[in-house]
């Protein structure tokens, strides 16, 4: 029997796909963010594969949130660092 759903990576590079018009509506600049957020969701593959969850979309979200929240602890210990000093 043939699978009925694409494996979790090609599905998830046809999601990225599927905002190729969004993208080419941003400046360049923005598409240099948009890039950004999608290897976001690249990153957490494995863990997106995990998670069964079948809107794409959610999952390049939360990727994209863990990645920021990531960030600002990182931020928010330099700066703790600085005022320190």
């Amino acid at each position: 029997m043939g699978r009925t759903v694409p494996s979790f990576r090609p599905a998830l590079e046809m999601e990225i796909k599927s905002w190729k018009d969004f993208k080419r509506a941003l400046s360049p600049e923005e598409r240099k963010f948009f890039d950004q957020v999608m290897d976001h969701a690249r990153i957490h593959a494995d863990a997106g594969s995990m998670a069964a969850r079948p809107v794409l979309s959610e999952f390049l979200f939360f990727s994209v949130a863990l990645e920021q929240e990531k960030r600002i602890e990182e931020l928010e210990k330099r700066i703790s660092e600085l005022e320190k000093k």
